[in-house]
């Protein structure tokens, strides 16, 4: 990935963690697999739905690392009666997956829900407390 031009110039100082952000949400973008829709919620929140069609809840884990969501699934056949089929035609990918989405600061995951192979990941964003902080004016002289 080439870097963004943008924030090389040294006009812009301190920005690493903002072109850091954008080339994560970039890479994240290219990612197909699993197919995926983003809804907003009544409540404000974002519900994320993955479709993980053929994966049991213990194939799949939702994680969030350093402000990143990541849900992973892997497929394990051997051992097991689909690694001996002869296919015709193999339409249903049966591969395992990593797909990350970049969070912003905030965000926190609520719920994790597989439901008729659909996987429904529940984002919200508490309202910050509001904070009034007084400044002291001093007087000169």
């Amino acid at each position: 990935m080439t870097r963004t031009i943008l924030f090389d110039s040294p006009f812009l100082l301190g920005f690493e963690h903002t072109r850091d952000l954008i080339e994560r949400a970039a890479k994240a973008a290219a990612e197909s697999y699993p197919p995926y829709n983003v809804e907003q919620a009544e409540d404000g929140g974002v519900r994320i739905t993955l479709a993980v069609a053929g994966f049991s809840p213990d194939q799949l884990q939702v994680t969030v690392e350093g402000g990143q969501l990541v849900v992973a699934g892997r497929r394990e056949t051997e051992g097991r009666p689909e690694a001996d089929k002869a296919y015709l035609h193999r339409g249903i990918a049966a591969r395992g997956f990593l797909r990350t989405f970049v969070l912003a600061d905030g965000m926190e995951v609520t719920a994790a829900t597989l439901e008729h192979g659909l996987l429904h990941v529940d984002l919200a964003r508490p309202e910050p407390e509001r904070l009034v902080r007084r400044i002291p004016i001093r007087s000169v002289g």
